[in-house]
């Protein structure tokens, strides 16, 4: 509670009267009025003010709409009594005319001398004076009170607790001024006990809990906001409901009803989605009308997105309304309506879609005006609009703009209202925002077969200063690994679509079970990114590090590992520059069901430092599934190094694959080994790895949260330079093993959404190898985050 709160209990005695001045009436109505003075006519001589303290009496006639001499009737009255009691300035005025005398007694409504919060733990003070509209020297009146108890209690209610209540009082003071004391009961948190689907066939329960917002209560997930009941989130999931259902063929989509039930120990809300997926549908015959002369329609069809016979997506409606739009207005129309219509077949489970393009009204954007944003600066939303003031209004560009801002993430929720402006040509955009949490502290343990116990901390903060900058500080401890990193990220470099960031490092790897060495890294890497294309993107980037190798003394004089692996020891400086382009085409960018990507990277080092190589990598992938049970997918990767200027690819450098890189394998299980050691693994210059799998049913029960996978990978990795070759002597070593022979397995993997987090578990074959490979048949890995 702030203030001083001896003084509000000095006065609690007058608890009693300030309740009844909450409670009663603010004024005389204006029927009653009007019917009090049915026989006041006259001229009015004089105006006395009687009653008012504060307030001149200059102050109570400039708002009076009567002056002396003028002839008033109960209309005129009427019209005056209702005048002063809107300016909140009264609690009751009374007007009577008395011969010549018009007289108007008053009756002043308090100042507000502070407002005091109790009871309040869960929401601290300033969040609730930043949600109520009375301040500190406001006028009292019932009314706002009111309104800001409401305030109150939605904010209680948007966090989770619905049973909060708030009981407004007041203490009166000298010289009419009142303390008002919001009392608070919070009552407890309604979290979510469950979250059920009713109706739903082609897609599991799991599958649809990962499309809404709303997630199930559970004590590991504390740091959440999304596990409480809120009835607005409730609906905005029946959106996003209905957004992935449309997006998957199922026109017909429809959710009947969303019933949330209170458990009977009031503890938490049952939610139940009760669903009507319907059939699903393709495109049928899609056709462009155009009253403008000079657009052809036939032409118009052709490039849109949609052909008859795919399956039906909302998305692709979108898209195709966004190429009409830019057509025409690269055909010199700025100013067109598209709307789609729909004429749905159920016989044979087609959809129709006429596209009409008519030519819209002339408007301009007149003022845009940004609201809401308390933290995030204007400038920063700004940017992401695609209309500017003084441009001509495109409904598509508006919309567009709204996804941009919402995409940021930096909001919860996110509206673009026209607001009418005085001439009939523009209009006013107000972009109404509501700020949402941005930074994260996080903690993380794991545990895997081959990290064994695996600690992470970090913070990241996504809108660092309100500026959309992103922050990044990491510590990572495991067995295998040990990292501290650091990043920062400026989205919009030199006020331009270029996202500029730099990267601090420092790790450990220690690799003494797999390649007998351990390596050091510290550096850091500036970086440069930018968009191509709407599904391609360019990123640049310079690198400079310090590697280190070690190998233990008594492991070199022993012979106990290869003389490679002790040649490689010491400290080495590596500056590169590298670029990587990408093409991303897939439905979904983390569970992708159709489309493709492709991946393409290099580094050039040698600009300065001590090592002089060119690295290539590429990655590409290709997804089609044939229902929500069965989803094939077919990935692979490559690489290359060659070092230049005479220089060979040291020991670090190299690529090591195996473990989660190619199951059956173990981490640098492939590739070229000394055979001296089984522990003396080389790395290799070349690799290349594909990988076939298949998303198969397991017919348990879905709550279980059980998916499987087949799986194929093959490939291959080698290639050393030829100084590693040889031995001392100078002559070839026999026992390094260099071969570019096929390896492949087979197996299945396990998918389990637990308790505490996704577990994968990978049980491989191995169909083809190498003597001198180190293979593994089972590994598990499991990490949560809390």
């Amino acid at each position: 509670m702030i203030g001083p709160m001896n003084k509000i209990r000095a006065h609690s005695a007058a608890f009693a009267t300030g309740v009844a001045l909450l409670l009663g009436s603010t004024a005389l109505t204006a029927p009653q009025a009007a019917l009090a003075q049915a026989q006041a006519t006259g001229v009015v001589q004089r105006i006395v003010v009687q009653g008012n303290e504060r307030i001149e009496q200059g102050t109570v006639l400039s708002y009076l709409p009567i002056q002396p001499g003028e002839t008033v009737d109960p209309q005129r009255l009427d019209l005056a009594l209702k005048t002063l009691a809107r300016t909140d300035l009264f609690a009751d005025v009374k007007i009577e005319l008395q011969g010549g005398d018009l007289i108007v007694k008053v009756v002043e409504n308090p100042i507000i001398n502070q407002v005091v919060f109790e009871g309040n733990s869960a929401l601290k003070e300033d969040k609730l004076k930043d949600e109520v509209q009375i301040r500190p020297r406001g006028i009292f009146t019932r009314a706002k009170v009111q309104a800001d108890v409401q305030r109150i209690i939605e904010l209680y209610r948007r966090s989770g607790r619905i049973s909060a209540t708030v009981t407004p009082k007041v203490v009166e003071l000298p010289q009419k001024r009142v303390d008002l004391v919001f009392e608070i009961s919070e009552g407890p948190k309604s979290g979510v006990l469950g979250v059920n689907f009713l109706g739903n066939v082609e897609y599991s329960d799991n599958d649809l809990k990962d499309v809404i917002v709303t997630k199930e209560s559970h004590w590991y997930k504390f740091l959440t906001s999304n596990d409480n009941y809120d009835p607005d989130r409730i609906e905005y999931d029946r959106e996003q409901l209905r957004k992935f259902y449309r997006n998957r063929g199922y026109f017909d989509f429809r959710v009947v009803a969303s019933v949330a039930e209170l458990a009977t120990d009031k503890n938490g809300f049952a939610v139940t989605y009760t669903i009507d997926e319907g059939p699903k549908y393709k495109f049928g015959k899609v056709t462009v009308e155009t009253e403008l002369k000079k657009l052809d329609g036939n032409l118009l069809a052709q490039i849109l997105p949609i052909r008859a016979g795919q399956l039906y997506e909302d998305e692709k409606i979108e898209q195709a309304t966004d190429a009409l739009t830019f057509a025409a207005g690269a055909a010199g129309f700025a100013f067109v309506d598209v709307r789609p219509r729909y004429v749905p077949n159920h016989e044979n489970n087609t959809v129709d879609v006429v596209f009409s393009v008519r030519e819209g009204p002339r408007v301009y954007v007149d003022r845009i005006d940004i609201v809401g944003n308390t933290r995030t600066l204007d400038y920063v939303v700004r940017r992401e609009l695609e209309v500017a003031e003084g441009d001509a209004y495109n409904r598509v560009l508006v919309d567009r703009s709204k996804n941009r801002v919402r995409a940021l993430g930096f909001f919860k929720d996110v509206d673009i209202e026209e607001v009418p402006s005085a001439q009939p040509d523009r209009t006013t955009l107000r972009v109404k925002t509501e700020e949402q949490p941005t930074g994260e502290l996080s903690f993380s343990a794991g545990y895997s077969s081959v990290d064994k116990l695996v600690l992470d901390v970090g913070i990241t903060e996504r809108n660092f200063r309100g500026r959309g900058q992103n922050l990044r500080a990491r510590v990572s401890v495991g067995s295998l690994r040990q990292q501290i990193d650091f990043g920062f990220t400026e989205p919009r470099f030199l006020g331009r679509d270029l996202r500029a960031g730099l990267d601090l490092y420092s790790y450990r790897y220690d690799l003494s079970d797999y390649a007998a060495y351990d390596t050091e890294s510290t550096g850091g890497t500036l970086r440069l990114g930018f968009p191509l294309t709407q599904n391609a993107s360019m990123g640049l980037r310079y690198q400079l590090r310090q590697d280190k190798v070690s190998v233990a003394d008594n492991l070199c004089a022993s012979g106990s590992v290869s003389d490679i692996l002790c040649l490689q020891r010491g400290s080495y400086i590596t500056s590169l520059f590298g670029y990587n382009l990408r093409l991303d085409k897939r439905n979904d960018p983390i569970q992708p069901t159709r489309g493709w990507f492709a991946d393409l990277s290099q580094d050039l080092a040698g600009f300065g430092g001590d090592t002089k190589y060119l690295k290539t990598e590429t990655d590409a992938g290709w997804y089609w599934g044939f229902n929500k049970d069965f989803i094939f997918s077919a990935t692979g990767s490559a690489g290359y190094i060659e070092g230049w200027g005479g220089d060979n690819i040291r020991i670090n450098d190299r690529f090591y694959k195996g473990g989660s890189s190619f199951r059956g394998f173990e981490i640098a299980g492939i590739g070229p080994r000394d055979t001296t050691t089984q522990s003396s693994a080389l790395g290799a210059k070349l690799y290349a790895i594909g990988t076939f799998e298949l998303t198969v049913p397991t017919f348990l029960p879905e709550q279980y949260g059980i998916k499987a996978r087949l799986f194929s990978d093959f490939g291959t990795a080698g290639q050393l330079d030829d100084v590693d070759r040889l031995t001392a002597g100078g002559e070839i070593n026999k026992n390094i093993k260099d071969d570019l022979g096929l390896r492949a397995s087979a197996g299945l993997s396990i998918d389990w959404k637990s308790p505490m987090g996704p577990i994968t578990f990978d049980f491989s074959h191995i169909l083809a190898k190498d003597d001198y490979d180190r293979t593994e048949t089972f590994r598990f890995s499991t990490s949560t985050r809390f």
